[in-house]
């Protein structure tokens, strides 16, 4: 008769973690570190974070070029209205990194839905909450990143040539610090907007559109109008808070128009209100 088994042999080492498979209490910081490996695994990540910095950059050198060489033939008027941050940051650039920034948060959703390695994903730790939360933790602060990374350098940019005129503006300029913060910010609130979007229809094709539908092309078409409801409805939109508000150096005030606190909530109210859907429908939903 074989005799029974140890405690000792079985008992695990005293002072010892154990991590099961689908032990749904890993710790936050382990999620944190799948998440990036994900992320940073696909090539294309590189390449369009990378190509989108250098388009981006290009655009503004090519602008503040334009400017540079032709500011002896601007008339006095225009000369006294230009304002040198619209060359570091024009509405193109906005919709470039907003649009960018939205697929490339919708796909860290609908990426891992498409190949089922949301299957695995969920299986190793079912609290899917957590989940949810370290990849919009990795997506916001990778963005937010990037998104600092390009205000200041095409601030930067431009202003350097600008100063060949003398009209560029300093870092703590009237009006510029606020306008700074808004741009940088455009990258991780499109991004987790997009995270949102990705969880809901997990649909790559749709998923980009709606995005893009939702972020730029929709309240490109809204312009102030005299229904002040209208224009209450359109103010929701972050892309036309930006535009209208939170892009200038001096907002003007008008009952049209977004007010500065009313489109820094709405900066603040999409994105927390993106990831939160993003943990609710992939929390409720079958894998």
């Amino acid at each position: 008769m074989t005799a029974p088994a140890s405690p000792r042999a079985v008992a695990p080492a005293s002072g010892a973690r154990r991590h099961p498979v689908a032990d749904p209490g890993v710790r936050f910081r382990d999620l944190l570190a799948a998440e990036w490996i994900k992320f940073w695994s696909l090539r294309s990540t590189r390449w369009v974070l990378g190509l989108g910095l250098l388009l981006v950059l290009g655009g503004t050198l090519q602008k503040s070029l334009d400017a540079y060489n032709s500011w002896p033939t601007f008339r006095p008027m225009e000369k006294a209205h230009f304002d040198p941050l619209t060359t570091a940051f024009s509405g193109v650039t906005a919709t470039l990194i907003m649009i960018g920034a939205g697929v490339m948060g919708a796909l860290t959703i609908v990426g891992e839905y498409s190949t089922g390695l949301i299957r695995t994903t969920l299986t190793a730790v079912p609290a899917r909450g957590r989940v949810v939360a370290a990849k919009a933790t990795v997506m916001a602060a990778v963005m937010l990143v990037l998104g600092a990374a390009l205000s200041l350098s095409t601030f930067a940019v431009s202003q350097a040539i600008l100063s060949g005129r003398g009209v560029a503006l300093s870092p703590g300029a009237s009006g510029v610090p606020h306008v700074l913060v808004a741009n940088g910010l455009l990258a991780p609130l499109s991004a987790l907007v997009g995270m949102g979007v990705g969880a809901l229809l997990r649909h790559t094709a749709g998923t980009v559109a709606t995005c893009c539908a939702v972020l730029v092309i929709a309240p490109g078409f809204f312009k102030p109008t005299v229904h002040q409801w209208a224009n209450d409805v359109y103010a929701w939109f972050p892309f036309y808070d930006w535009v209208n508000c939170l892009s200038q150096r001096h907002p003007r005030s008008a009952p049209a128009l977004p007010t500065t606190t009313g489109s820094w909530i709405v900066f603040a109210v999409w994105p927390l209100v993106s990831a939160a859907l993003a943990a609710i429908v992939v929390r409720r939903r079958d894998v």
